[in-house]
């Protein structure tokens, strides 16, 4: 069951805890270990479902991960097409790196994102495999990036006229 309450209302989890036998899985909206810190000690979820680029990166997303092999929760990642290629191959080698992996979400991403962003891993078989390619297995394809530009009318704005994100 993913994401029953808000990930807020970690209270919630406890009442649901109690009312079901499915697996619990909640987090992907976590930033540090403090976030799910209770929820891992009182064993309320049995996935964690935080992400390589929304906890600091693979370091700090390995200290959660070994705090949950302590109390048998498995990890879970985030995996929807709201995150790169690129983080999609640094999630599948973090993957492979721990002991309590559960399970990697997966979702194709557009062909423009796959031709930006050419990358090693494949799915097959309802499995996800990194491929063997150094790094993350993850490229960018700066002339095709460029067939994308930033458009004012379509994304938020996020700089100035002049690429800056302060008026000084």
């Amino acid at each position: 069951m993913e994401d029953p309450t808000p990930a807020e209302n970690q209270e919630a989890l406890r009442l649901i805890r109690s009312h079901t036998t499915s697996p619990i899985a909640i987090g992907e909206v976590f930033n540090t270990i403090h976030d799910c810190r209770a929820l891992i000690e009182n064993q309320l979820i049995d996935y964690v479902r935080t992400t390589v680029v929304h906890t600091g990166g693979i370091s700090h997303l390995r200290k959660i991960a070994a705090l949950a092999e302590l109390y048998q929760v498995r990890t879970g990642s985030h995996g929807a097409t709201d995150l790169s290629p690129v983080c999609m191959g640094a999630a599948l080698h973090f993957d492979v790196a721990v002991p309590n992996f559960g399970i990697q979400e997966y979702m194709r991403h557009t062909p423009e994102t796959d031709a930006v962003f050419p990358h090693h891993y494949s799915f097959a078989d309802g499995f996800l495999h990194p491929g063997e390619a150094p790094g993350h297995g993850v490229d960018i394809d700066e002339r095709e990036a460029a067939r994308f530009p930033y458009e004012r009318a379509y994304l938020p704005i996020a700089r100035l006229e002049d690429g800056t994100v302060w008026n000084w």
